[in-house]
């Protein structure tokens, strides 16, 4: 008896269902009566839902499965269907590319968060609310730039970027500096101080 291998045979097209599921599929579509083509239509889709019965609570459950019905007979059987007939064109079509984020400029360090609260501030009416706002968020661009660059920078830098970034409309009017650059980025503690609080965890744990 000669081997069949699956690399022979008949390119399944949802192989969740199986070989047995699509050679039914393919004989349903050669049938040449057609109440004999819809009722062995819609016994294949009872039994395509049996295979999933964690899905038959999901809406539009018997809609998928006629849906998948149709896809499996390659879009040629012709039935009555409780549903409109999916298109190939439809199913197959490409989806719209999504457009890629909008990145700070040359300037990736601030990430995409700041270019957003940039474009929001950009909407605001001019007012008390609106300048605290643009002063928060050059505080939150001093941050990041210290997590990226260095330990300190001068306020004029982040002004120069937030006007550059917002097409010279965002101005900082506070007349107060942003925040210390020691008070933005966390140190890490040193290495003694690590242990130290190790050891006196240690020795707490033994005293309970």
């Amino acid at each position: 008896m000669e081997l069949e291998y699956n690399s022979d045979r008949e390119h399944l097209i949802i192989p969740e269902y199986g070989r047995h599921i699509q050679k039914l599929v393919n004989h349903c579509v050669k049938l040449e009566d057609r109440e004999v083509r819809n009722t062995m239509a819609k016994a294949i889709v009872q039994v395509m839902g049996n295979m999933q019965p964690h899905l038959r609570d999901v809406p539009d459950f018997q809609h998928k499965l006629w849906d998948q019905l149709f896809i499996m007979s390659d879009y040629e059987l012709d039935v009555d269907t409780p549903y409109p007939k999916p298109e190939r064109e439809v199913l197959q079509a490409k989806p719209q590319a999504l457009d890629y984020p909008r990145s700070a400029s040359k300037y990736r360090f601030y990430g995409n968060n700041i270019q957003i609260m940039i474009d929001t501030a950009l909407t605001w009416e001019d007012g008390d609310l609106k300048d605290a706002l643009v002063f928060t968020i050059a505080n939150h661009m001093k941050k990041c730039y210290l997590n990226w660059n260095k330990d300190t920078v001068d306020d004029e830098v982040i002004f120069s970027h937030l006007k550059e970034l917002s097409g010279g409309r965002l101005v900082v009017k506070d007349t107060d500096s942003l925040s210390e650059s020691k008070d933005l980025v966390r140190k890490k503690p040193s290495k003694g101080f690590q242990k130290s609080s190790s050891k006196q965890g240690k020795k707490n744990f033994r005293k309970r």
